[in-house]
């Protein structure tokens, strides 16, 4: 079997920044970019070393740069010592401390703002209480909270105390909360009493005690418990306490606890292959390093900003662009608690309007669901403070990146379409506004320092035009240090010995066009065997999605076939209502057609249904193995208790 992924969509059309937007940029031109991933080739080490020096505030200087020697597990900057929370905060201080860090918009519209001083004493006050109720260096802390102030001052207070976090999307069940706390070891949970989204309250601490009176969970020690809702709920004490009764009478300065730069900052759980969820584990100052600098590189941060990353800090992009990269850079940023939807679909658009929003920064799911939900509303309001758009968590498919750049960024907004990944700790692959010619659905060139290239199945580079396995071929400083608790995995999933066990396998299919471009081309998980072709699902989604009159969303896996090995399975939402019987048939027959014509007739798919819409955690993430449970006929068993709509599935079992 060939070990490449054809690639079969075609993207030509290019979109330059525009000469004034170069001159300003932080990184101005091509020339620019080049001469900085020609730094990086000729003295790799040399390159990082210079950006740590420039970027963070070391305690103790580095003297050491990257040790190689237990590779895969590698170091940066080794011997330094520093603080997460003091880059964070303190370095702000002395000369901006009345500058707003964080503007909080809750779900019913209220506004605070928040200066750094005042970030920098909640902060101190919290870590104190932590410290109070025996939380120490080292000890593992999970944060199940609202997005809120609070969530970022946890995991701040966290950070100043070196204790290490990991936060849990608050619409996780009770029982991925209870193999997290088992996992990590933690000693302390920080949650709410509640959370608002979409005008409903949905309960927080209910599912805390129902992870912890699952037993196992000995190693809990305290639960603090921030009041957001004001519902009644079971407090047990000693283990529980409120945050305010906490903080009483805590100092609102605390000294950093300095740490080793390998320091573990955070463990961030992400969805396995196996089902048993992956604790990623960062360090301290080489994921810092890429906070902050792709806040001024893809970003291009200026400090009249007003940026808005949209993600929940339940994700990793909520860690990166929400409580690190942008306070590391001292800027002033949006955190919104609810939904795009509510009070109705121009909620994002009145914030970014409100708030004279200047970077926004959401996933094309997101994207996608507001065309659907009313594709006219951007025009409604007033959106010329913009000046960079950026998409995350997937690929965005043409179409969608189209009406982002015409309708939301007025065609003069560059569009930073980032590759990256829990793993990553931050962008790899993105455009640079003040560099790149940008083009729909490509996420176009490796960062300075990312050696990126596309392989095929024995570790051989591809020639350009042809597709692939995405690998990353040197270390790079915000790289995952380990799987917690399991360096095996670590080694099995990221460096397999077929990739001569120094390649990191990102997992994802990509194509490299005769511009060097890179193109996502989905999961290698989700590439399709059909009829001996290899087909990457992202690319047929892409297809059906450029229907513009009829498709709103899709969604492609695939299922086992007798005659052609795999068949592709669609799932459809459409622009309007889902239809049914004859016309289900018919429709489902134009789109077929229209895949041949786009695709070829290979990627035809076998079975189209449709649905209102897709089913997605609360955080828009479209669940594709419940899609592949579906398509083969399946029940499900897994898990759905993270689902935003769990009634969508029986509407999807029914095949046109």
């Amino acid at each position: 079997m060939s070990g490449t992924i054809e690639s079969v969509l075609q993207e030509d059309r290019l979109f330059p920044p525009s000469a004034a937007f170069v001159k300003q940029a932080n990184i101005s031109g091509m020339a620019a970019y080049q001469a900085m991933c020609d730094e990086a080739e000729r003295d790799f080490e040399g390159f990082w070393a210079r950006l740590a020096r420039e970027h963070l505030l070391w305690h103790k200087p580095f003297t050491k740069v990257l040790d190689e020697s237990n590779a895969p597990f590698f170091k940066w900057f080794y011997d330094g010592e520093l603080n997460a929370s003091y880059n964070c905060l303190d370095r702000h201080l002395k000369t901006q401390p009345d500058k707003v860090a964080l503007i909080f918009e809750a779900d019913d519209g209220t506004v605070t703002k928040v200066s750094y001083k005042s970030l920098y004493q909640r902060v101190c006050v919290f870590a104190n209480a932590l410290k109070a109720r025996g939380v120490q260096k080292g000890d593992r802390v999970l944060i199940y909270m609202p997005m809120s102030v609070e969530a970022v001052v946890a995991m701040q207070a966290c950070a100043r105390i070196a204790a290490t976090h990991s936060v849990v999307f608050g619409g996780f069940s009770a029982k991925s909360l209870h193999e997290r706390i088992i996992d990590a070891g933690a000693v302390a949970v920080i949650t709410a009493d509640g959370q608002f989204r979409g005008g409903k309250e949905i309960p927080l601490k209910p599912a805390v005690d129902e992870a912890l009176a699952m037993g196992g969970c000995d190693s809990i020690k305290t639960v603090v418990v921030y009041k957001r809702s004001g519902s009644a709920i079971p407090m047990q004490a000693p283990r529980d306490v409120w945050w305010q009764d906490a903080e009483k009478g805590q100092p609102a300065d605390c000294e950093p606890t300095w740490v080793n730069a390998e320091h573990p900052l955070f463990i961030l759980y992400t969805s396995g292959s196996t089902g048993k969820p992956k604790g990623v584990q960062h360090s301290t100052a080489g994921y810092l390093l890429h906070a902050a600098l792709t806040m001024k590189w893809t970003f291009d941060y200026k400090p009249a900003d007003v940026f808005w990353c949209t993600a929940d800090v339940g994700w990793v992009t909520g860690h990166t662009y929400v409580t690190y990269g942008p306070l590391a850079v001292g800027a002033t940023e949006v955190v919104f608690e609810g939904v795009p939807t509510y009070p109705d679909a121009g909620r994002f658009w009145k914030i970014i309007q409100d708030h004279k929003v200047s970077v926004f920064y959401t996933a094309p799911t997101a994207i996608r669901s507001l065309i659907k939900a009313g594709a006219d509303l951007p025009a409604k309001y007033d959106l010329t403070s913009l000046r960079i758009l950026g998409t995350v968590g997937e690929p965005i498919n043409p179409e969608a990146w189209m009406w982002y750049h015409r309708t939301v960024g007025g065609e003069r907004c560059p569009i930073v379409d980032t590759w990256w990944q829990t793993e990553t700790g931050g962008h790899l692959i993105t455009p640079l506004p003040g560099v790149t010619a940008t083009k729909p659905g490509s996420c176009t060139l490796p960062l300075p320092g990312i050696m990126a290239a596309i392989v095929d199945e024995t570790g051989h580079d591809v020639e350009k035009g042809k597709g692939g396995i995405l690998v990353i071929k040197r270390p790079w400083p915000s790289m995952i240090r380990t799987i917690w608790g399991d360096p095996e995995r670590f080694k099995k999933s990221y460096y397999p010995e077929d990739f001569h066990g120094k390649y990191y396998l990102a997992g994802d299919g990509a194509s490299r066009d005769m511009d060097g471009y890179f193109r996502i081309m989905g999961r290698i998980d989700d590439v399709l065997n059909v009829s001996g072709h290899r087909l990457g699902t992202m690319e047929i989604e892409s297809a059906l999605v450029a229907h513009t009159r009829l498709v709103a969303e899709a969604a492609v896996v695939g299922r086992p076939d007798d005659v052609t090995g795999e068949a592709v399975s669609a799932f459809v939402v459409l622009k309007g209502p889902r239809p049914s019987g004859e016309e289900a048939k018919k429709i489902a027959q134009e789109l077929r057609d229209w895949v041949a014509k786009e695709i070829g007739p290979i990627a035809k798919p076998k079975d189209i249904r449709f649905g209102d819409n897709l089913p997605k955690t609360r955080s828009g993430k479209i669940m594709r193995r419940l899609l592949r449970s579906i398509a083969k006929g399946e029940e499900i068993t897994q898990d759905i208790s993270t689902l935003e709509n769990p009634g969508i599935l029986e509407q999807l079992k029914q095949a046109s």
